[in-house]
């Protein structure tokens, strides 16, 4: 699979732009500002149905312009599939494949693979335990439609039994039946959260290690796990036993909804103890594992972008990085760079088919 065409209207910095892609090596090269993340955003939308950046869509227009468009023609399993992502202020984003019209855009995820591999990755180290699980689930529901639906259904669960319980406390009062009707749906709906996502770590994690020995060429040491607060027994015996704790607190202190990775360099946190070129090839060796997962699972090669590869990796964690893209385990492959000749460069010895844009104030310049 890749994308063979994009056109842009109105997108971010691009008042209109369109590119035709090569099937294996993009590089995207210019200055910073002048609009190379924004065209991999781009693609980003036409896979997830939103910006990688920024969720308020809205805001994701040219500025002073009523509307912008994003259209994408892949060619999947040598047949082409049009993909359409359009907007106009305050109202409703349309989003539709081959004309039809989605009802629901979940319905779309999966569909066109794609890893993106970001300098605001370094949120999953940075940031709270929200971010490493909207990191498993963004896998996860690339190729298990019933696990995105669960996740949906635990939230809303989730959000109403924390207003009952909200409503318990200001009016003094306690109901354990009312409560139970939301405690069996989250027990269901977390337990099988739970068991998926152990589920694909156990398949991810010596993977994840894998890549990252390659980056670093086998000088540091890497651990990650799974922190679940359902690791420790039954989520209905737990959630039972935590609800005068709950009562208390006016929420819910226990469930998937609480669940983290713990990334380690060594035995200890690498938010601490890493270095910031160990926390990079840590992020790239985590999004390399998750496109090799998914293309394992969907048959079907994800593409890839990769923005702002080479800040903050020495030279040889670089050339490791790109020897390992340019093999046949990857497909087409976007990569942004301040450097013109770089990418190129890297490439030239071998039998790759490349193509270079040079992006100038939302524009391609010759």
């Amino acid at each position: 699979m890749h994308l063979k065409q994009l056109s842009l209207v109105n997108f971010k910095n691009y008042p209109e732009a369109e590119f035709e892609f090569s099937p294996q090596i993009n590089c995207l090269v210019g200055n910073n500002g002048e609009g190379k993340t924004n065209l991999l955003d781009a693609i980003y939308y036409l896979s997830f149905c939103k910006s990688y950046f920024n969720p308020i869509d809205r805001q994701n227009i040219r500025h002073d312009e009523p509307f912008f468009v994003i259209q994408g023609t892949f060619d999947k399993e040598e047949k082409e599939e049009k993909v359409y992502c359009g907007l106009k202020r305050n109202q409703k984003k349309q989003f539709k494949r081959n004309k039809k019209e989605y009802s629901r855009l979940a319905d779309h995820i999966g569909l066109f693979p794609l890893v993106m591999v970001s300098p605001y990755d370094s949120d999953l180290i940075s940031e709270g335990s929200e971010t490493r699980r909207k990191f498993i689930d963004s896998i996860i529901a690339q190729y298990d439609r019933v696990y995105l639906d669960n996740i949906i259904s635990y939230n809303k669960v989730l959000s109403q039994r924390n207003a009952l319980l909200k409503k318990f406390h200001e009016g003094r009062y306690f109901d354990p039946d009312s409560l139970e009707i939301w405690d069996v749906q989250l027990v269901d709906l977390g337990t099988k959260i739970h068991a998926a996502r152990k589920t694909f770590l156990e398949a991810f994690i010596p993977v994840f290690q894998k890549h990252f020995d390659e980056i670093s060429g086998g000088k540091e040491t890497v651990h990650l796990e799974y922190k679940s607060q359902l690791n420790g027994g039954d989520f209905a015996t737990l959630l039972a036993e935590a609800v005068e704790k709950d009562r208390v607190l006016h929420y819910s202190s226990l469930g998937t909804h609480k669940d983290d990775l713990l990334f380690k360099i060594g035995e200890f946190p690498i938010k601490k103890f890493g270095s910031q070129g160990q926390q990079k090839s840590y992020l790239i060796a985590l999004k390399l594992a998750q496109f090799e997962h998914i293309k394992s699972i969907k048959k079907c090669t994800p593409i890839l972008l990769l923005d702002d590869i080479f800040d903050k990796l020495d030279e040889t964690r670089a050339q490791h990085l790109m020897e390992l893209v340019s093999s046949n385990v990857f497909g087409q492959i976007f990569i942004t760079d301040t450097h013109a000749t770089r990418v190129p460069e890297l490439f030239e010895h071998l039998d790759i088919n490349l193509k270079r844009f040079t992006i100038q104030s939302g524009e391609v310049v010759v």
